[in-house]
């Protein structure tokens, strides 16, 4: 891969988050440029450089999500991956939901990030593998029962397990039961993973 397939735009209000993240990228022998809003990288948008975008979804002014939604409208069609504060897993849904190539919670953890932006640029350089990924998807999710589908459902939408399990009247423990069934036969690790799988055979991935 070279320099530029391997260059990161790291978008994030917080300069203690965009020094640590940025060394961690740089020590894993990617390029980076910062942005310290959405609104800063807007600006850079008409001539940035190919590579992905590393987005915190809560900064002041624009966030994440506006900032994803308006660079969908500038068709700018880099992979982008959404940093979150622990409890935002409800807006990395809506960012998924919306085309991102998955979410990533903080501290940043370095083998998360790296396994993220594979994918990110793994996707950058092979676009036309939307429809083998639905159609992958769609086998994987055929191996889930009904009720593991419901609560993959309910994930996808955002939902907490105490809520799953009060819309299908089964236990939150049974939902967790579930879910850990549900991750075991996709072969996924983290529920970003799934939620990936469950909107490729929608479409939306």
């Amino acid at each position: 891969m070279n320099d530029q397939a391997k260059l990161v735009h790291l978008v994030d209000d917080d300069p203690s988050v965009r020094r640590s993240v940025a060394f961690m990228l740089k020590t894993f022998g990617h390029l980076v440029e910062a942005y310290e809003s959405g609104d800063d990288l807007l600006r850079a948008a008409s001539h940035m450089r190919t590579g992905c975008i590393l987005l915190d979804i809560r900064m002041p002014g624009l966030d994440g999500l506006e900032t994803q939604e308006e660079l969908r409208k500038r068709g700018v069609a880099l992979p982008i991956i959404i940093m979150t504060g622990h409890g935002d897993v409800s807006l990395a849904v809506s960012a998924m939901k919306a085309g991102a190539i998955d979410f990533i919670e903080k501290p940043v953890d370095s083998d998360v990030l790296m396994s993220a932006l594979a994918v990110a640029f793994g996707r950058l350089s092979n676009k036309a593998a939307t429809g083998e990924r639905k159609r992958d998807a769609e086998v994987r999710l055929r191996s889930l029962t009904p009720r593991e589908n419901d609560v993959l459902k309910g994930l996808a939408q955002g939902l907490p397990n105490k809520t799953i399990a009060y819309d299908l009247g089964i236990s939150p423990r049974t939902v967790e039961i579930h879910r850990g069934n549900l991750m075991t036969k996709l072969g996924v690790r983290s529920l970003s993973e799934a939620l990936r799988i469950a909107f490729a055979a929608e479409g939306e991935g």
